[in-house]
């Protein structure tokens, strides 16, 4: 996909990240019917989320997803582990807007992204997000050795695909 740009995001940037991960608690939050969480406050937005330590901390890593030179989402990179076991980067947070969902843009940046910063992965999967699961399934089988787990504890509750890049 030749018009296909991931940056990693920078200072100025946060603005767009925040806006676009507005729309991405806002496809969340259906999962969320039976619970508190979810709801926007008086201002029409979802609580923020914290981006800070993302230009504070070299682990972390923001990245812009562009086609065609236009927004179509973005991931976020840590070393947070959800299966408890050794790894080397996870995907925190990955977003795709719907307008360029189901034409390969999700795999192929997912696959860029990961091949940009090679080694030990973990990919979670909540389990009520069931529609991301085959989608993490088909860009981890792009690699050996890969392992999926079900983890449910305090902290995670869903697939875990750890795998090799």
């Amino acid at each position: 996909m030749s018009d296909l740009e991931i940056t990693l995001a920078q200072p100025h940037e946060r603005a767009a990240l925040e806006n676009l991960m507005q729309l991405y608690v806002h496809d969340f939050s259906e999962q969320w019917s039976d619970q508190a969480r979810g709801e926007v406050g008086a201002d029409g937005r979802f609580e923020a989320y914290p981006l800070d330590a993302y230009w504070a901390e070299p682990e972390r890593v923001p990245l812009l997803i562009r086609r065609g030179g236009h927004l179509a989402g973005f991931a976020l990179l840590n070393t947070h582990s959800h299966s408890g076991r050794a790894i080397d980067r996870s995907v925190a947070e990955f977003f795709i807007l719907r307008k360029h969902r189901r034409g390969g843009v999700g795999l192929a940046a997912a696959r860029a992204i990961l091949a940009r910063y090679p080694g030990l992965w973990e990919a979670a999967v909540a389990r009520r997000n069931t529609g991301a699961l085959p989608f993490w399934r088909k860009v981890a089988a792009a690699y050996a050795e890969v392992e999926e787990i079900d983890v449910v504890s305090e902290d995670w509750n869903g697939p875990v695909l750890r795998f090799r890049v």
